[in-house]
């Protein structure tokens, strides 16, 4: 279709709404009907005409020309865990390289250099394997860069202590804590050890250390195991303070994960569930409790260019927004790309960011675009899902296939315009999120 014929689109939502919107810039209006029936309210098309070429010039900057702000640091290959679904192979986690003090201060220098004319500080996430096998040298990386760098990590946490505890909100870390399900048995099928038992145990403790700390989240990956116990994740995690949680469907970059892949169409209502669930809990205690990934959905309808991950945009952040520097150096568009080390675009202690970011590889991530995958190119939700991820994409025999869990988005995807219309979305994004939002156009 031409550009200047293209029209909105009409979806059915379920019985009682019918949603307008146009997949390519997302404007959008959610329409009640009667009787199966629906009425264009007056004036919207001229409010659409209006607002299209903004909109359409928003959403291409944010897909084509947001700057790199955030530098994924995996100081350690290697991982005191045994994740039966972890994308790093496990002849990496069991046998890989780490860094010294003095080869993360040189990766440090080097991103600071990068990012000099900034006006906004960018972040450093530790992540991968398990970065606190090299905590003494992250820790003072924190310590002598904090001023310049905001900083991150993403820990299993059985090597975090008290003290850790008080030094990360001195500093005002953020930190995610890997914890799957609410019940041990359930937790350690999946987030296994190196001896056979889990980390449920020290990660509730440090998640009771943490005592409602704002920086915190954890992350709990959806697989076969826990698929069912979703609401009952959130109910335990409210009790114990946690703002954020993000329920976050398996990779199955590797082969093993796809055996742990949950029925798309279970593990949806099952979202459903806990983000009903987590609403009941915050409207009822006043304390808010959010499931972040299906926030970021939620951003990604009302503040497109707000959303933080950038997983579901396309092409993705890997290699444009984000990257990743591996233990060696190696620097990857993405983590997921750990396993398949064709991707590196050069490694840090011989070349630069700036070389990375030009690279082939990381112009091969760039490149893979809805446009060009097939059923994807004709979704209406094609701009909110992005479907993800290159990297699970290529470990399946295919970059340019369509999403793993294709199905499972789309009904996540109109459960959430659903809850827009219903004026639920006070309860779906964290506070400071809905204090910086102003009304763009409204009808």
């Amino acid at each position: 279709m031409r550009e200047n014929q293209r029209n909105l689109s009409f979806i059915d939502l379920d019985a009682g709404w019918k949603l307008a919107l146009d997949p390519e810039n997302l404007f959008w209006s959610v329409i009640p009907k009667e009787d199966g029936r629906f009425l264009l309210p007056e004036g919207l098309i001229d409010l659409y005409k209006r607002e299209k070429r903004h909109l359409d010039e928003e959403m291409y900057n944010f897909r084509f020309n947001e700057p790199l702000n955030c530098i994924y640091i995996d100081p350690t290959d290697r991982c005191n865990a045994n994740c039966p679904y972890c994308y790093i192979p496990s002849d990496i986690r069991k046998g890989g390289t780490q860094m010294t003090g003095e080869q993360l201060d040189t990766v440090m220098q080097k991103i600071i250099e990068y990012f000099r004319d900034f006006k906004k500080k960018p972040v450093i996430v530790f992540h991968a394997a398990e970065p606190l096998l090299v905590k003494d040298i992250i820790f003072d990386a924190i310590r002598r860069y904090h001023r310049r760098l905001l900083f991150g990590i993403q820990t299993n946490a059985l090597l975090l202590q008290k003290e850790d505890i008080e030094f990360i909100k001195k500093y005002r870390v953020g930190v995610g804590i890997s914890l799957d399900a609410p019940e041990v048995d359930i937790n350690n099928r999946s987030r296994t050890t190196t001896r056979r038992n889990g980390n449920y145990e020290k990660a509730v403790q440090a998640i009771e250390w943490f005592n409602g700390y704002e920086g915190l989240n954890v992350i709990s990956t959806v697989t076969k195991y826990n698929v069912h116990h979703l609401a009952d994740h959130v109910k335990f995690l409210h009790k114990k303070k946690v703002p954020v949680v993000l329920l976050n469907p398996v990779r199955v970059t590797q082969k093993p994960a796809l055996r742990l892949k949950p029925d798309e169409r279970v593990f949806a209502r099952s979202l459903i569930d806990a983000v009903e669930t987590a609403m009941r809990l915050t409207r009822e205690s006043g304390r808010q409790i959010v499931v972040g990934n299906f926030a970021n959905v939620i951003l990604a309808i009302v503040s497109p260019t707000a959303r933080r991950m950038m997983c579901d945009i396309s092409p993705c952040g890997g290699g444009r927004t984000f990257l990743t520097i591996t233990a060696n150096g190696d620097m990857l568009p993405c983590g997921e790309f750990t396993g398949f080390r064709e991707f590196s675009g050069g490694n840090i202690f011989k070349t630069s960011i700036e070389k990375a970011m030009r690279s082939k590889p990381f112009r091969a991530v760039r490149a893979r675009m809805v446009e060009k995958i097939e059923e994807c190119n004709t979704c209406d939700y094609r701009h909110i899902c992005g479907s993800p991820c290159p990297a699970e994409m290529y470990g399946r025999g295919n970059m340019y296939r369509k999403a793993e869990f294709c199905e499972f988005y789309k009904e996540i995807i109109k459960y959430a315009f659903k809850c827009l219309a219903e004026g639920k979305i006070k309860y779906l994004l964290r506070k400071d999120a809905m204090d910086q939002m102003v009304f763009e156009y409204r009808y």
